[in-house]
This record gives structure tokens, sequence and C-alpha cells, in this order.
């Protein structure tokens, strides 16, 4: 391994492990090049590779940073709501209904969500305007993400929370399409049976479990739109 490599090993673990979190300054060049005794050109190497994978974000004069994650696949890419109703002029608050510390998912999660300890679980709704937008259940495994026990989830919803100050190392998505309940119908304000899309995520960060999300929309309210070019 060469030393521009374990530069870039060294600030990855450091942001995959936590310890430096979305949007955290990294040390500056000549403070790293004090600490590993090299040339700024080896640094810099180091901080490009890191740029193009996408974990830092160099800015100018200022530094560099660790990048806020996104959650993204080929084929989907889901924002944070309240970025995205933002984003289109509309009025945007998420409603708190229910938070309990449970002992296990028990059957709330298929697959189960393996989280190591105790899990804060939290169910809310979304709204854009008067309207509610998402229903929202949620799990967040404590051992994980320990600073979560004391956030205020009444003042900003939890995935805002998690993806400004939790980096993760792997997702996964599932959609469905589903009749609403009768507990989803009064949540969303619409008929009992009505259609919905229902998006779940999975995160890790490395082998431990995060945060699992299951968000139902009404069918005639939320759109999810993929572009693709033919295979070369």
């Amino acid at each position: 391994m060469t030393l521009a490599e374990r530069i870039r090993s060294d600030i990855e673990s450091r942001i995959r492990a936590g310890e430096l979190r979305p949007g955290d300054r990294i040390p500056f060049e000549h403070e790293l090049v004090a600490d590993y005794g090299c040339a700024r050109a080896t640094v810099n190497k180091a901080l490009s590779q890191l740029a193009r994978e996408g974990l830092i974000e160099r800015r100018k004069r200022a530094g560099s940073f660790v990048a806020h994650p996104h959650f993204e696949s080929a084929a989907l890419e889901i924002p944070d709501i309240g970025a995205l109703l933002a984003s289109r002029g509309e009025a945007y608050r998420f409603e708190l209904t229910g938070r309990t510390i449970e002992a296990s998912a028990g059957n709330a999660v298929d697959p189960p969500f393996a989280a190591r300890g105790r899990m804060l679980a939290l169910t809310g709704t979304h709204h854009a305007g008067d309207t509610p937008f998402a229903g929202e259940f949620r799990l967040i495994d404590l051992a994980a993400v320990a600073e979560a026990e004391a956030v205020d989830f009444d003042a900003l919803a939890p995935g805002t929370w998690l993806l400004d100050h939790v980096p993760w190392t792997q997702g996964r998505h599932r959609i469905s399409a589903i009749a609403a309940d009768a507990e989803l119908a009064h949540r969303l304000a619409i008929r009992v049976g009505s259609a919905c899309l229902q998006l779940e995520r999975w995160t890790w960060r490395m082998e431990a479990a995060i945060t699992y999300a299951r968000q139902c929309f009404p069918g005639d309210r939320y759109d999810l739109v993929a572009e693709f070019s033919p295979a070369a």
C-alpha cells in the first residue's frame, strides 16, 4: 500500500466508523502533510480519490468536508421528503404520533431488522401544507446510533436527522403497491382500500444495522421517475 492509499484508507475508516460525520471538516492538507511526513502532492492524491468516491467534498479555500450521503440506485433515488417538498415550494412539517423503545422488531419488519440492541420505534406523518403526504414507521438501532434517543423528533423528521448526522455504507430499497388499511387511510385522509405506494428502506454501516423505514404515499400524490439509456 502506498502512502497516498494509506492516507485515503485512514480517512475513509474514520468516516465509515462515524468518527467523522457528514459536514465535518477533515484535516487541512498542511495538517495531513505534517501528520504523515509526506509531500502535499501525496495528500492531494489521497483526497482526490476520496472525492471521486463521493466520500468527501473539496471546497476551494475552505478545505475538505465529509459528504452528505444520498440514497440512490440505478433505477431510483429517494430524497429527503422535507427537501423534496421544499424544492416544490410547498410548506412541510413532520407530525410525530408515536415514540417507543422496543427490545426487538418482532413481526414489524420482513425480512427481520437485525438490530444489536434496543430500538427506537417512531411513527409519524409527513405533511405538504395541510395535506398528509406520507405515513412513516421507522426503527433506529440505538446500539449503532445512541444519540438518537435524545433527539426531539417532534421538531425534526427522523430521516432528515439521520441523513445529516449518521454515515452509512450500504442500503436496500423495496417498492410495493398496497391497499390502505383503516389505520393508514385515517393517517393519510384517504378511503380504505385506496391504492398506495410503499417504500421500504434498510441501511447499514459496515455490518451494523442503522435504520429501517417504511413510508406509504397515496398513489396519486407521489411519482417515481427513473432515467436510463441503452447499454453500450
